[in-house]
């Protein structure tokens, strides 16, 4: 009994202490974000100056007199890598670019790019994240659309003095994941899609049963997300009841990711920095700050590693606010959902903002049998079920 309660106590303090915070001796001239680009369509992952420049790594690298690494090939890679040299080496480009004054004029080296010249991707593509884990109804405004003050007010109390645990959900990586400028595309017949703007956090490292007092050291950055969402439900008959997640929030596109990653050294605590805001054609249906969270980013963490590991790379969306369903904003399109042709606009302060326009799917090909997924439209009111609902 001894020998087992001296190896729970070594186990423990083991996990007590696993994973301190990396601590950088070298500072940047200014900060930095990273991201995945194209020019010419010849990806790369790339560096991010001012929100202006668009610093090619791998040719940055091979560019520098000494110091060179082996250039992350992938944006996942250089997140494996970023405490073992990658960083180090990304100081050294940026304190070069900026001391010397490389980065405008005629001494710009042909590896830094306008930013208006590259195309912007999602940040963490081919090998894609692993998982993207999501937070429902995590925001009190968003688990009372439509209410009073009055009612916000009560449902608040009633939610803080029983939060229970997070509610997760995953959402697929290829195929819904898409980059700034990319399009969102409304299924066919499907015309009840919604938005949501989320703070989308990324890993860093592997973790499982990580403590929320220590979740921070497992983070690598954050970028803006967006958690698009199918509300016109499933067709009646058939197995299974209530909501249809896969439906409500699985198809391709529904999950835009960027514009790029800033490392969480660049962006503080996102409990007390954390501004997020979604624009519809001109129009601001959302706007919310952390406080309005009910599970705090650190709970999440601590919730979701203990059902899965995390991998470096995995993206977890912290939720988000009203202004969805009967708390939507009017606009010029009408209070509804998303109409083919709008644009979105979706804004972290310190992050940067995704553009995407909306795009109808028009057709599907002649000669499917009945087994798709079949438009709202053909059994709204008459006993279809919801397609996701937060």
């Amino acid at each position: 009994m001894q020998r087992i309660a001296r190896f729970t106590l070594a186990l423990a303090t083991l996990v007590a202490f696993a994973g301190p915070i990396a601590v950088h001796a070298q500072a940047p001239a200014e900060p930095y974000k990273v991201g995945t680009f194209a020019v010419n369509n010849r990806q790369f992952v790339g560096l991010v100056l001012r929100d202006q420049f668009i610093v090619d790594i791998a040719a940055a690298n091979a560019a520098m007199a000494s110091g060179r690494i082996e250039a992350p090939a992938y944006m996942i890679d250089l997140i494996e890598r970023y405490d073992s040299g990658v960083r180090t080496r990304l100081v050294q480009i940026t304190n070069d670019l900026v001391q010397n004054n490389r980065l405008t004029g005629s001494g710009r080296p042909a590896y830094v790019y306008p930013v208006a010249n590259v195309d912007i991707r999602a940040p963490m593509t081919d090998p894609w994240p692993s998982k993207i884990m999501n937070a429902a109804v995590n925001f009190y405004t968003h688990a009372c659309e439509g209410c009073t003050p009055e009612e916000l007010a009560a449902r608040t109390r009633e939610r803080q003095q029983n939060r229970g645990v997070p509610y997760l959900f995953l959402k697929p990586t290829r195929g819904a994941i898409i980059g700034d400028g990319d399009e969102i595309l409304m299924p066919f017949g499907r015309d009840e899609i919604e938005w949501e703007v989320e703070l989308a956090i990324v890993f860093g490292r592997e973790a499982k049963y990580v403590s929320a007092r220590r979740a921070y050291d497992y983070v690598f950055g954050y970028m803006v997300g967006m958690d698009i969402s199918d509300r016109g439900g499933r067709p009646p008959g058939g197995y299974g009841s209530g909501s249809d997640w896969f439906v409500g929030k699985g198809h391709d596109t529904f999950a835009p990711q960027g514009p790029w990653i800033v490392p969480k050294e660049f962006y503080g605590d996102p409990m007390q920095n954390l501004h997020q805001q979604l624009v519809i054609d001109g129009v601001t249906v959302q706007e919310a700050r952390a406080g309005d969270m009910i599970h705090s980013i650190p709970e999440l963490i601590e919730y979701a590693s203990s059902l899965i590991t995390l991998y470096p790379g995995d993206v977890m969306q912290s939720g988000t606010s009203g202004g969805t369903g009967e708390g939507r904003v009017q606009r010029a399109t009408g209070s509804g959902f998303l109409v083919d042709g709008e644009a979105l606009q979706a804004t972290i302060s310190g992050i940067g903002t995704l553009r995407h326009t909306v795009r109808k799917e028009r057709s599907v090909p002649n000669d499917l049998t009945g087994s798709q997924l079949t438009p709202s439209a053909q059994y709204r009111g008459r006993g279809g079920r919801g397609g996701g609902g937060q």
